[in-house]
């Protein structure tokens, strides 16, 4: 199994909403059991909460499901052995994991939209202190950068149902 971690600040905007279209992706490409997508926070501050009810109610909006079953963690130690890639949602948020990870890990380590192949700012903005387009947006990067990332894997590591 191939495992992705997913991460952003709080692990309430961002992460959760990609980790909910990832959900929803995999499912539908019957690749679920082959890929395994968590997402974490590098700060303490929301541990355990619900994502935030605007990103809740962003995902529902374009059917995303999964982000109900959420809630805030940290990152752990463990994470950096036990994922294959880990992908950060912004330049201070890699920066941080950067600092936490073993040495002989942070070839995992990346952005979510670079891995992605994104043209354009590499960060997917944090959403929290703005309006409620901000989570539309956010929520647009998560899909393309979800569905570019699928794609890659699937040429990378052929992964496909009954494999």
């Amino acid at each position: 199994m191939y495992r992705i971690l997913l991460v952003c600040l709080g692990n309430i905007c961002r992460s959760p909403m990609a980790e909910a279209v990832f959900h929803d992706v995999l499912v539908r490409r019957g690749l679920a059991s082959m890929l395994q997508v968590d997402s974490a926070a590098i700060g303490r501050s929301h541990l355990k909460e619900k994502p935030d009810r605007r990103a809740i109610a962003c995902a529902l909006r374009h059917g995303y499901r999964h982000i109900e079953q959420i809630r805030s963690r940290q990152v752990r130690a463990q994470d950096f052995l036990e994922c294959d890639l880990i992908l950060a949602m912004d330049e201070s948020v890699l920066r941080a994991l950067q600092r936490q990870c073993p040495q002989d890990a942070q070839h995992k380590l990346d952005l979510f939209l670079r891995f992605a192949g994104h043209d354009g700012s590499l960060d997917v903005p944090d959403p929290y202190y703005g309006s409620p387009e901000g989570f539309v947006k956010v929520m647009g990067l998560c899909e393309a950068g979800v569905t570019a990332i699928v794609k890659r894997l699937e040429l990378e590591r052929p992964v496909r149902a009954g494999d």
